[in-house]
């Protein structure tokens, strides 16, 4: 039986033709664009409309930075909430234009963790933590060597 469907598979092939392959270049002449990584609106539109989903995290950045001389658990709260801004908009919108860095998969992963981690650290901040878990602060209190 597998001697007849690699004959009839021969037999389509032209007796000169050699078969193609599939190998990847030596040398690669560009990147692939990331998976949602094309404008979100027409060429025509202006520039922040094509590119709303990073500049409403760069915007929420930005008003956490400014914000943290004033009181810096605000300002990094703000901040940290700007990165899991970008991990939902990566999630949820189809194209996100520069927002997109690389596969949604591992953007989603990226902002999400370092936005809860700035989250999470600055609600332990000393003095007087908002958020106290006990495991965590033996760990630091181990580390300080105090």
């Amino acid at each position: 039986m597998t001697g007849t469907a690699g004959a009839a598979a021969g037999a389509e092939r032209p007796a000169g033709a050699r078969r193609a392959r599939r190998r990847y270049p030596t040398f690669t002449r560009d990147t692939a664009r990331p998976e949602g990584g094309r404008r979100t609106a027409p060429g025509d539109a202006p520039a922040p409309a094509r590119q709303w989903p990073l500049l409403c995290v760069l915007s929420l950045a930005f008003a956490g930075l400014a914000s943290t001389p004033v009181n810096f658990r605000i300002g990094l709260l703000v901040l940290g909430g700007a990165m899991l801004v970008g991990a939902t908009l990566r999630a949820t919108v189809r194209e996100v234009g520069m927002l997109a860095v690389r596969s949604r998969f591992t953007d989603v992963i990226t902002y999400g963790v370092m936005g809860s981690l700035i989250v999470l650290l600055t609600l332990m901040a000393q003095p007087r933590p908002w958020l106290e878990i006990p495991f965590l602060s033996e760990i630091l209190r181990f580390s300080a060597g105090t």
